[in-house]
């Protein structure tokens, strides 16, 4: 038994993920007692092998060929899909994004597997681990069992692990030679969408004041604009505040925004629906505030207000201010 943790990384590094999804497998292993590899793949990633070698795993992997310069499912499919059949590790592990999105179910169906997807927790039973997903807006958590014959296939959501749970070490660095013909890649890749120069970075902040539909309108935004100023912090929001235009898009937390860890998260008015949780929920310290007690935003919070933002914010902002002088 094994787990194999797929390391991903672009032109401009490693991805913000990558060390989650290694923190995963380092962790998966570690309860399974089995052996844990790491795998990345391009050309040219002598360094990033190297890099990768430095964390406590049993070998890395080098997946090194020109088709993979430039991301393509097709490429980055046959790549692994050699490396697993040589290898056969039980569990595959990769981090939830855009990029496994793309191309991990792909990879799962040609073992005659599938991909758990989303997976918030893990737990083993019974010698075995047991993956748990969110439905229904984090309304409902399922258990997921892998059935049959490895390989299995899974991606876990953001902020499950944090990058600092990586344990160092020391690895070999092993280059499987691929036979990839030029027909097996079947798209051309165009250039990588870049996020506009003046956008917002909310992963380095260490403080953040989000708002979601609970602040009702964009005329209240500038009490929550207050409060981030006065915590020295910045003010970002859910989805629906976003798509209303009340905020610029570039300070958007959740799955299709911004993933952030700040030392301080505070959640206003925002009912906790996953796609938001997992941009936020590796956040060192989260206070939500809503007046509603059963909200899901409650179940990762270590501290909670159930109470009218209208009425807690400016307490908040008088007392700060009361601080400050």
């Amino acid at each position: 038994m094994s787990v194999l943790v797929y390391a991903e990384r672009s032109e401009a590094g490693w991805h913000r993920m990558a060390r989650e999804a290694l923190a995963a497998g380092q962790d998966l292993a570690r309860q399974l007692g089995c052996p844990a590899m790491a795998v990345v793949a391009g050309h040219g990633i002598g360094e990033a092998a190297s890099d990768l070698a430095k964390q406590q795993f049993d070998r890395v992997w080098a997946l090194d060929h020109e088709l993979l310069a430039d991301f393509t499912a097709d490429g980055y499919t046959a790549a692994l899909e050699a490396l697993v059949k040589h290898i056969s590790p039980d569990w595959v592990v990769f981090g939830h994004t855009y990029q496994a999105r793309d191309f991990a179910a792909k990879l799962a169906t040609r073992f005659g597997s599938s991909l758990v997807s989303d997976v918030v927790r893990v737990r083993i039973e019974d010698g075995s681990p047991v993956f748990v997903r969110q439905l229904f807006q984090g309304k409902l958590h399922a258990d997921v069992r892998a059935a049959g014959k490895g390989p299995h296939f899974v991606s876990m959501q953001a902020g499950v692990y944090r990058p600092e749970q990586v344990m160092e070490g020391s690895a070999p660095v092993e280059t499987l030679p691929l036979e990839l013909a030029d027909g097996v890649v079947r798209t051309r890749p165009q250039e990588p969408f870049r996020e506009a120069e003046n956008a917002v970075d909310l992963t380095s902040a260490g403080v953040i004041v989000s708002v979601g539909r609970g602040i009702k309108e964009k005329d209240h935004l500038p009490m929550a604009e207050e409060l981030a100023k006065l915590l020295g912090g910045e003010l970002a929001a859910s989805r629906p505040v976003c798509d209303n235009g009340w905020l610029p898009m570039d300070r958007q937390i959740g799955s299709s925004g911004q993933t952030v860890s700040p030392k301080l998260y505070l959640a206003v008015g925002i009912s906790g629906a996953i796609q938001h949780l997992v941009g936020m929920k590796g956040s060192k310290t989260i206070v939500a505030i809503n007046r509603d007690p059963d909200a899901p935003i409650f179940e990762v919070a270590h501290y909670g207000i159930a109470g009218d933002l209208f009425q807690v914010l400016p307490a908040l902002i008088e007392e700060l201010k009361k601080r400050s002088s």
